[in-house]
């Protein structure tokens, strides 16, 4: 297997740098849209029918057994790196177009062969069953993705980021090698299958900390995280999209393979706690950070933190779950943590794209200068903003059903008392990071795209060429498809969580079903036998009680309530208009603000009893006020910039004579 890996990368090698230069994108595209359609087909069969494909089997004498397979799970995580990887290819015709002239041949021929390459070994590692193989996938994924960081290697920031990034990598795969040693020195293999075993026979925890902590590495985990903010705004847009959509999604990959295999429920308990409280402690890190950030891609960087922050508190609720026996919550959060990573490798990877459209045409992601690139870059400010509001899990966007399901399962854990403090604090967590969320993006799409420009490289954008906009319209379908269709997506996210949990075929049907006590009443099936019975009896006499007078008159309070302030809606209204009438910022001097002011405060007094619209001879003034205000508005919005189209005049330079300078200003 290691030897038909090297010859298979020195073809694609030999083919990228063999192409011209102008052509050496579609020879990289063409060698990943091959990979990508044959995983893709294969996947979305693995994912329909349930079950497992082997790929490769090899007996080595150097290394062992060694084998390759594809089930559920696999399928899921190359589909996200199939979508990803070519979305980036794609997007680096436009973004690399400029740099073709100023990076040697061999330069841009090294970057595409350790593209194509990456995306090859994000393939192996998705689909390994673990041992050596899946190492030599993981350290081949690194060192592409050191390359790539340092495609602008001038820059003394870029070489400071990758040496940071390839350091730290290096320690996570010492201690994922530490793991694997463990494992193969007590069963005889470092299968991931065998794990199940070691954790019957020994102390489980210490081995779970190891590879919890070199997988953490790869997926920017507190405290582990601080290669990610580095690396990524160094790295150019289209790598900083496939590492931050799809590569460290391999550490998430690496996390679920081996807390499946944690069979003890008291140590399955403890392991879901540790995931819980690391999710919660990297989740809000990450925002808090992002929040405070005021470059673009550094803030999209540590909001990447903060989603996989948001991976592990649906993973820990569903280790939780299932050591209590509550499986609802268990397939809840598991099914949330797994179709979020979905969710975040498409809109994180389309929001990096935006941040190198803004990058590219205005040459900084500085919030400082930013402003107004909504004129100049609709179409990209459009995307964006569907990024913006995906991240922010506002409906009907893909990030609402994912976060929705990880609420469903902390508030079953509460409801059924199994876990309520630690499905409280992962609420709680959960709620202030989905907050401060909207406060950062807010923050970051008002201050880019609307406004106006601050720097004159902003006002003279322009928007990008069409290879980039179809890149990220790519994952702009996937976000539009799983909002719209939740059904289908849920229903993949459930067969795949099958390694984890046992589920009736039909789970995706009641995990979004309207109430609960659908849920409770028609699925029973998802308790013990015992619960379940008494579930629906709550449920039936819940619903079949009749509503006491108390709470009939509360419903007539409430009503009360809402019409009063339905009435309260013309005053509010007309204390906007009169306001509107006070706008005096375009009047040009301050004698006019004084006299308008005086003669607002002489026609429209402060007094309860005035009506809008006036009656009599005040509705004369109001309309000629109003009136007034608008023409000013009106003239002040269509007039040039100070600067821009006034005639030249001549000024003298005071020296007196007849050779007298006239500049032209």
């Amino acid at each position: 297997m290691f030897l038909y890996s090297l010859l298979a990368l020195a073809v694609v090698t030999a083919l990228i740098f063999a192409a011209p230069l102008k052509a050496k994108v579609w020879a990289t595209l063409a060698v990943v849209a091959a990979g990508a359609l044959w995983a893709s087909a294969t996947a979305v069969g693995v994912l329909a029918g349930g079950h497992t494909v082997r790929l490769w089997a090899t007996d080595v004498f150097l290394f062992g057994s060694d084998a390759g397979s594809m089930d559920p799970l696999s399928a899921l995580f190359a589909l996200i790196v199939s979508v990803g990887a070519v979305a980036a290819v794609l997007y680096s015709r436009g973004y690399l177009a400029h740099y073709l002239g100023r990076k040697s041949p061999a330069h841009i021929s090294l970057h595409y062969t350790a593209l194509a390459t990456m995306f090859y070994a994000m393939l192996g590692v998705v689909t390994s069953e673990g041992g050596f193989s899946f190492l030599f996938f993981w350290e081949l994924m690194t060192v592409a993705s050191f390359l790539l960081i340092l495609f602008d290697a001038e820059r003394r920031e870029v070489r400071r980021a990758a040496l940071a990034y390839v350091i730290m990598m290096h320690v996570g795969f010492a201690l994922l090698l530490i793991g694997f040693v463990r494992l193969d020195s007590v069963c005889g293999s470092a299968d991931f299958a065998l794990l199940g075993e070691y954790f019957r026979t020994q102390p489980a925890l210490p081995l779970f900390v190891v590879f919890l902590a070199g997988f953490g590495m790869k997926a920017g985990m507190f405290p582990m995280h601080v290669w990610l903010p580095e690396a990524h705004p160094a790295a150019p847009s289209h790598v900083s999209a496939l590492m931050s959509g799809v590569m460290i999604k391999t550490g998430v990959y690496g996390i679920l393979r081996v807390t499946a295999q944690i069979a003890d429920l008291p140590t399955l308990r403890t392991a879901g706690l540790i995931l819980l409280v690391a999710g919660i402690v990297t989740g809000l890190w990450g925002v808090i950070l992002a929040a405070a950030q005021n470059d673009v891609k550094r803030l999209l960087a540590y909001s990447s933190i903060e989603n996989i922050g948001i991976v592990l508190i649906g993973l820990g609720i569903a280790a939780l779950g299932k050591s209590s026996g509550n499986q609802l919550a268990a397939i809840c959060g598991l099914s949330g943590a797994l179709l979020h990573t979905l969710n975040h490798s498409l809109f994180k990877s389309l929001l990096f794209f935006g941040a190198g459209n803004i990058l590219s045409q205005t040459h900084t992601t500085s919030l400082d200068a930013l402003g107004g690139l909504g004129r100049h870059m609709p179409v990209t400010g459009l995307l964006f903003l569907a990024g913006t509001t995906a991240i922010c899990a506002l409906p009907p966007l893909n990030g609402f059903v994912s976060e929705l399901l990880i609420y469903l399962g902390m508030l079953d854990g509460i409801a059924s008392g199994s876990d309520v403090l630690a499905s409280a604090a992962g609420l709680a967590a959960l709620a202030l990071i989905g907050g401060v969320v909207i406060l950062t993006f807010t923050k970051l799409y008002g201050t880019v795209f609307l406004g106006a420009p601050r720097t004159h490289e902003v006002a003279e954008a322009s928007e990008v060429d069409n290879f980039r906009i179809a890149a990220m319209a790519l994952p702009l379908a996937g976000i539009l498809f799983i909002g719209l269709f939740p059904q289908t997506a849920v229903s993949a996210v459930t067969r795949a969580a099958g390694f984890f949990i046992h589920h009736p075929a039909d789970a995706a049907d009641y995990l979004l079903s309207p109430t609960p006590a659908a849920v409770r009443g028609n699925h029973n099936c998802l308790q013990p036998h015992g619960m379940a019975a008494d579930s629906g009896r709550r449920t039936l006499g819940m619903a079949s009680q009749p509503r006491p007078a108390h709470a009939q008159g509360d419903r007539r309070r409430d009503m009360g309530l809402r019409l009063h302030l339905a009435q309260r809606a013309d005053a509010v209204q007309r204390r906007i208009l009169l306001r509107r009438t006070a706008v005096y910022r375009h009047v040009a001097h301050a004698e006019q603000r004084r006299r308008q002011r005086r003669r607002q405060r002489r026609d429209f007094p402060c007094r309860a009893q005035l009506r809008y619209p006036p009656q009599g001879p005040l509705r004369q003034t109001f309309r000629g006020v109003v009136g007034r205000t608008a023409a000013r508005d009106k003239q002040a919005r269509h007039a040039p910039a100070y600067g821009q189209n006034q005639p030249l005049r001549a000024l003298r330079t005071g020296v007196s004579g007849p050779d007298i300078p006239v500049v032209h200003l």
